[in-house]
């Protein structure tokens, strides 16, 4: 079983429904919209833990493959829950908003990806979710919000979803951001370090004019009753320790976004320093070792090398910042310009110490990339360092072979042009330089002997920094890593 993933018996399914039968209480219906990458993995590990579950996508093709028990994407664990889900009848799809007609709970799971153009998101989806989910809503429910969004989003779908469900005033609305990780999603939605939700509160029908009392006293009932439900759903994990953090929604949009600008800032600080140490031959690794010790900064995220890529934090700091400059606040998040700099920063280096170790160009050269996916355990190629660095490599007249133990078929949608091999064995034959891009288990357990005995020449950049230089060049191999003497 791959680090960090859970593994889910059918005796742990029994404890996560005790909570709901303890109580007497029959378990809620639960609806999902949107079956992307969130979407699936909310909707399988809430089936897993016994809720009945029906998920909505206009994907025909996604939805077909979700009835059969297949995951159109790849994430460790994943798979096994969803076949548990569809087999079980716990689990259920469809093309249709009609079938979460019967639903307690309604979770918003749509994308919203960065406008074409510009730095702010694109809220066109879950806002025609909304409204085409708010057409079904004949009865009390919850409506909750998983999605990323800017701040002040929520607010908004909640007053449409007043202004068109038939249910109305009934229907409750809160903000649950996620904070999954690629490859580790199932571990960290069954078992999160906290559960964030913001609860509607009253806004003034008009300027200026107070709430009536009436409307201020159903405010607070729903909201106390939609806090109850989500309570119910998150059973399980309460049960197990995990801190549940109630708020408004302006505070949970923030959270997530503010997590991902945190994130984000760390890796490109210790990047940052990983160029300063390249300056003074000073070895980024080992710095970032002496840091970790300071329990107010801590180790994690402090790995230095090719930057952060993927579907959510490139895209989400973007967002970060244009919304900030809606508010009139752009000065607080100017230093995230940088960190975006940064980051875009280091592809480039990649590629111009691939080069100099080359002697100073690519034509005529074959080089082996090792890594497609913006990080192990994923088959996801959205912004992928990896894939940015082969193709500038290309276009400067490398012969460029790609291999990812995951993401070849998605990559190749990207970048058709570039070669794919089928294993880094023969990715790496007659190579006269070899990058490690994404540090794949496989990649990091490499024999250099043996790779040694395939290549033309042996020449190893390694991006990401996991591999022994000590063993690497004993072995006869020119090591190099970013920010490493």
């Amino acid at each position: 079983m791959p680090a960090g993933t859970v593994q889910v018996t059918p005796a742990a399914l029994a404890d996560a429904a005790a909570p709901q039968q303890a109580s007497g209480a029959p378990l809620l219906r639960i609806s999902v919209i949107g079956l992307g990458y969130l979407g699936v993995t909310h909707a399988a590990c809430l089936a897993e833990l016994g809720f009945p579950v029906v998920g909505v996508d206009t994907d025909e093709q996604k939805v077909a493959a979700l009835a059969g028990g297949e995951v159109p994407f790849y994430e460790p664990e994943l798979a096994a829950l969803v076949t548990r889900g569809v087999q079980s009848g716990r689990l259920t799809v469809s093309t249709e908003y009609a079938a979460v007609r019967d639903a307690d709970v309604h979770f918003l799971c749509v994308g919203t990806p960065q406008r074409a153009g510009e730095y702010a998101a694109d809220l066109s989806y879950v806002e025609a979710a909304t409204a085409s989910l708010a057409e079904h809503l004949e009865r009390a429910c919850v409506v909750v919000g998983k999605s990323t969004v800017p701040v002040g989003t929520a607010a908004g779908l909640a007053r449409t979803l007043r202004r068109l469900a038939p249910a109305g005033e009934d229907v409750g609305f809160a903000w649950n951001p996620e904070f999954l990780r690629e490859g580790h999603a199932v571990a960290d939605t069954l078992h999160p370090d906290r559960i964030v939700i913001g609860l509607e509160l009253l806004e003034d029908p008009t300027p200026g004019s107070p709430p009536s009392r009436t409307a201020a006293v159903a405010a607070v009932e729903r909201a106390h009753r939609t806090e109850a439900v989500l309570r119910q759903v998150y059973a399980h994990q309460a049960a197990a320790g995990v801190p549940i953090v109630m708020t408004d929604l302006a505070t949970a949009e923030l959270t997530k976004v503010a997590a991902n600008a945190f994130l984000a800032t760390k890796i490109s600080f210790i990047n940052a320093m990983s160029e300063v140490c390249e300056a003074t031959g000073a070895d980024v690794v080992a710095l970032a070792d002496a840091l970790g010790h300071d329990a107010r900064i801590g180790r994690r995220f402090l790995d230095a090398g090719l930057g952060f890529g993927g579907g959510c934090l490139p895209k989400d700091i973007r967002a970060f910042m244009a919304r900030a400059g809606e508010l009139g606040a752009d000065q607080a998040l100017t230093f995230l310009r940088e960190v975006d700099t940064i980051n875009m920063r280091r592809r480039t280096r990649t590629v111009d110490l691939a080069r100099e170790m080359l002697g100073g160009s690519f034509i005529g050269t074959r080089v082996a990339v090792l890594g497609a996916a913006f990080k192990p355990e994923s088959d996801d190629v959205r912004d992928s360092p990896a894939l940015n660095v082969a193709a500038q490599m290309q276009l400067q007249g490398a012969s460029v072979a790609v291999y990812d133990p995951k993401a070849i078929p998605n990559a190749r949608g990207v970048f058709p042009t570039l070669v794919y091999a089928e294993s880094a064995r023969q990715a790496c034959t007659r190579a006269h330089l070899v990058l490690l891009l994404t540090e794949w288990r496989e990649f990091c357990e490499l024999d250099p002997d043996e790779i040694a005995a395939l290549v033309d020449t042996a020449r190893v950049l390694d991006a990401r920094s996991v591999l022994d230089p000590a063993r690497w060049r004993g072995a006869g191999w020119t090591y190099r890593a970013l920010g490493r003497p």
